[in-house]
């Protein structure tokens, strides 16, 4: 890169998920902190309706501020992609009607969370594009989403994960006598999560079977198809992961802990509303032996599902064994998530982990 050019960027955020408002603060973060002089940035924002449009390259405007939380407005204009894969070229249909080049893009940002943007479905349409992106492909996004075949493929590669069974809302409707029955075989207390949701949105503890029934209500409310997973007990251990540079091996952040108090699980106000209600520590008190394995754990998870780019991994430790949660193979990336705070801690600064993003976005060969 000369002095005189800047790589262009397609900050893309918002969308049609639950996790719109976190999308939004994401894109507060990553505003505020790219670094200008390297990066000509380009803000696209998915409105709840699935319109593409021109925001403002403001960081304040998308704040996370739990009373106020930030989402795209319609403002009338329209971002259109490249007609084909020999153009690198956006263009704007103004609210006027008349129309203008956003110039030439090099690399598009997707910092999407929840369906229509973290489950490989904006991956594809980027892919048909021709443009470069940062993150995961399709098959890794799609398979993390769903956390059922994110398990599948897990216990196929030998991580461990807790048990669960997999329900779809007409099986549910159909037999719900059999499936209380096979979620009560794992013991209470279980979680009942859809199986295509983040940021813990549609998520129960439930205590007894009496409470199931209104946990498949939640569940199904995000999505089609619903988890019930045996509640581990264990530390909550999180990190970051980010592809090897020029075929070099999988990188692993030190280790996150989530401490919550006051609150059954990390749910979603733990996690973006009530900060008094969680303590992220990071680094958190690992041996050398135990982070060794955590790290060694995350990559085999993360070649499992074909990842690239970048993921956080979670993780429960029982202090013997760490048994994968999720993988987020678009993680929280606020300044004050998860997933930065354990590269800042393994030294690499939010501004420095924004650009090592976008190099492994220009790099990967999908």
């Amino acid at each position: 890169m000369t002095a005189n050019h800047t790589t262009t960027v397609v900050l893309l955020f918002g969308g049609r998920s639950s996790e719109h408002s976190i999308s939004c603060a994401t894109a507060g973060g990553v505003l505020s902190a790219i670094d200008r002089s390297k990066y000509t940035v380009i803000p696209v924002g998915i409105t709840r309706d699935g319109a593409f449009t021109l925001q403002p390259d403001d960081a304040e405007m998308f704040a996370l501020n739990p009373a106020a939380m930030p989402e795209i407005i319609d403002n009338g204009t329209r971002v259109h992609w490249p007609e084909s894969s020999a153009s690198r070229e956006l263009t704007v249909t103004e609210l006027d009607g008349s129309s203008r080049s956003l110039g030439t893009v090099d690399v598009v940002f997707p910092i999407l969370h929840g369906p229509f943007g973290e489950d490989g479905t904006i991956q594809g349409l980027i892919e048909l594009t021709g443009l470069p992106y940062v993150g995961n492909g399709v098959l890794a996004s799609a398979m993390a989403m769903n956390k059922h075949f994110t398990k599948l493929a897990l216990d196929a590669a030998g991580v461990a994960v807790a048990p669960w069974v997999t329900v779809s809302e007409l099986q549910w409707q159909r037999e719900p006598l059999v499936w209380r029955q096979r979620a009560a075989s794992l013991g209470f207390p279980v979680f009942v999560k859809p199986a295509r949701a983040g940021s813990s949105v549609g998520v129960t503890k439930v205590a007894a079977p009496d409470e199931l029934d209104a946990a498949f209500a939640i569940a199904f409310a995000e999505d089609s198809m619903a988890l019930v997973e045996q509640a581990m007990t264990g530390r909550e251990i999180e990190c970051g992961v980010l592809s090897g540079r020029d075929g070099a091996e999988t990188r692993v952040s030190l280790a996150g802990e989530i401490v919550v108090t006051g609150r059954e699980f990390y749910d979603f106000e733990a996690k973006y509303l009530d900060a008094s209600a969680v303590q992220l520590i990071c680094p958190a008190p690992l041996g050398d032996g135990e982070l060794w394995q955590m790290q060694r754990t995350a990559a085999r998870a993360f070649a499992a599902i074909g990842g690239a780019g970048l993921a956080r991994v979670d993780f429960f430790f029982d202090g013997t064994e760490f048994v994968v949660n999720e993988i987020n193979t678009l993680p929280g990336f606020t300044p004050i998530s998860m997933f930065p705070k354990c590269w800042a801690a393994s030294g690499l600064s939010y501004p420095h982990l924004i650009d090592e993003l976008i190099e492994l976005g220009l790099d990967t060969v999908r």
